[in-house]
């Protein structure tokens, strides 16, 4: 049975309205990830694609991991199955981009990275990587501006597709109009085991050239030496996930080394059956080897959370203490992917906001 984060938190409890009421950074949610079922379903009859059930009840168990599923990364990414099939039109690309946004908003998220992946947001309506890219960019700029969260934008590509489509959507983001784009990063997902990130070594030394950060998903489904690899090789400036970085001494001190925060994602990493028991999550060994990780949803449409909810997992389901996971927020502002003055100014903001002090979390290499 897969984990349920509702078997841990409750949504009316006065610690959850407490840590929803804390300003928020997300560094690490898919906008393919991040559909309503409401939208799925008013997309389906409009562009006439067939649904198991047009009931958002009932369509629920085909995309989101509820009870019934096993927890592994098969159940997980099968849920993705149905929702491939609704980027037919750039139009449905900005509204379910609008729609993450007003999400977050609403979750107190005050500034978000969102990541999505062109090739997959292309390949139904066959557009144009950069007609995809600017349309994503527009109306994420648009929403921040109506719902208040600032946003700035990662593209991901898939290391089990080609090395092709990478430098394709390389050369997309370096064409398209950066005068309505936000694009901050590059991100390397997909299939772990059995595809080395070793081939993207080139694509993602032009990225950074080209001033983009670097984040690698790595130590999820695999093991830390993708960790090592995704440091070492890509010269990540982050690591999506990262967790089985406590799996082999000489990784963590690699990353502390090298000043490497990972995106760690609770909830997502117990559905996946990355972790099988909430007690032994890496989070808590991380935290006190001194290893910089910040909270983060991953899919929040797939694993109906919020970012509200895995802080308060983190406390209740993990022990974590409040400070620390303040600490965490704190770490999503000092390693967002922003410009130095931007970035030192969003330190700023919720060291204020937190009411954390410069003795509270941030260990002194990481300053």
């Amino acid at each position: 049975m897969a984990f349920n984060v509702l078997s841990i938190i409750d949504r009316s409890s006065d610690i959850w309205k407490a840590l929803w009421a804390w300003p928020k950074i997300e560094l690490h949610r898919h906008l393919e990830g991040s559909i309503r079922l409401t939208t799925l379903i008013d997309v389906a009859r409009e562009f006439d694609i067939t649904l198991p059930s047009y009931d958002a009840e009932d369509l629920r168990q085909y995309v989101q991991v509820t009870d019934s599923d096993e927890s592994s990364s098969f159940a997980f990414l099968r849920k993705f199955d149905v929702l491939r099939k609704f980027y037919c039109s750039l139009d449905i690309v900005r509204r379910i981009t609008r729609e993450a946004v007003e999400d977050a908003a609403k979750d107190n998220i005050k500034y978000m990275e969102l990541r999505f992946t062109p090739h997959a947001l292309a390949r139904q309506n066959n557009r144009p990587y950069t007609e995809v890219i600017t349309a994503v960019c527009t109306e994420a700029r648009q929403a921040e501006r109506d719902f208040g969260t600032r946003v700035r934008l990662i593209v991901s590509v898939n290391r089990h597709e080609s090395v092709e489509i990478a430098d394709q959507v390389l050369n997309a983001v370096q064409e398209a109009d950066q005068a309505h784009c936000s694009l901050v990063g590059m991100d390397l997902a997909g299939q772990e085991v059995g595809f080395s990130a070793l081939p993207f070594k080139s694509v993602f030394e032009r990225a950074k050239a080209a001033g983009l950060f670097i984040t690698v998903h790595a130590g999820e489904w695999d093991g830390p030496n993708n960790v090592r690899e995704a440091v070492e090789v890509l010269n990540a400036d982050r690591v999506g996930h990262g967790v089985r970085s406590v799996e082999d001494s000489r990784v963590i001190q690699l990353v502390r080394e090298r000043r490497v925060t990972l995106e760690v994602c609770p909830t997502s990493n117990m559905q996946s059956g990355v972790v099988s028991e909430l007690s032994q999550h890496p989070l808590i060994d991380l935290t006190y080897l001194g290893v910089p990780t910040t909270i983060n949803t991953d899919d929040p449409a797939i694993s109906n959370i919020s970012l509200t909810d895995e802080l308060v997992l983190a406390h209740l389901g993990l022990g974590l203490t409040l400070p620390i996971i303040k600490g965490n927020i704190l770490n999503a502002a000092y390693d967002a992917f922003l410009p130095d003055h931007e970035r030192a100014a969003l330190v700023t903001e919720f060291r204020t906001a937190l009411g954390m002090d410069d003795t509270l979390m941030r260990p002194p290499w990481k300053l």
